[in-house]
């Protein structure tokens, strides 16, 4: 396997377990480059609004923190939007919208939009699907929301499964075979989900056993 890597702690894509959203941790691959360059392009953009697509795990929020440690901003989830924080947004010029769908508050959201547009600010909106795909009662927010770039993070391929598998037995103090990764990577999903619930399994199934992570582990984990 093409496995690409500079450096094992350099441009790795971490989950959420541990909280660390250094630049360096971010492993840019084909599945994310488009959406990390975007941002790392600003204010060099085509629009104001940005809408990063991708599954859970797949490293949105990463992304976005490392967005907002360079180019400074506020960022709130979807579901907390309120009145005040539209007023907060006043003195910022990048905004971030977490985990937004079709529960959002959609006036609140629509008033957002226009703030960001009148006083020529940035938003990026991180969803699971493209903004335009979600219905809202609101025929002006169907209308504003395709207004936004589109960038998907694709399903991962083998350097970056590599990558996450490998991060994340590293950050549990695991350490293990380049073969039993390839094992692992020919038999998983290419979720970033699936890799998350996997690496979990075979951790867990290691501590019961209180045996290093082998192929029988492996494939105990991967026949639950």
């Amino acid at each position: 396997m093409g496995f690409k890597m500079t450096n094992l702690n350099q441009l790795i894509l971490k989950f959420d377990y541990q909280q660390n959203f250094k630049d360096q941790d971010f492993y840019v691959s084909k599945s994310n480059e488009y959406s990390f360059k975007l941002l790392n392009n600003w204010p060099k953009w085509e629009k104001n609004f940005i809408n990063i697509i991708g599954e859970k795990f797949s490293g949105k929020t990463h992304l976005v923190n490392i967005f907002l440690k360079k180019f400074k901003g506020i960022k709130i989830d979807a579901n907390d939007i309120n009145n005040q924080f539209l007023e907060k947004i006043k003195i910022y010029q990048n905004i971030v919208i977490e985990n937004l769908d079709e529960t959002v508050n959609e006036n609140l959201f629509f008033t957002l939009i226009n703030i960001i547009d009148n006083d020529n600010k940035y938003l990026i909106v991180t969803t699971l699907k493209p903004l335009v795909d979600y219905s809202y009662k609101l025929d002006d927010l169907n209308s504003r929301s395709k207004n936004f770039i589109l960038s998907h993070i694709r399903k991962p391929e083998d350097d970056l499964m590599f990558a996450l598998i490998l991060k994340n037995l590293s950050d549990r103090q695991i350490s293990i075979d380049k073969r039993l990764v390839d094992f692992i990577i020919k038999r998983i999903d290419r979720s970033y989900g699936k890799i998350c619930d996997f690496i979990y399994k075979i951790d867990e199934i290691s501590l019961k056993r209180k045996k290093p992570i082998d192929f029988k582990i492996i494939r105990e984990a991967l026949e639950e």
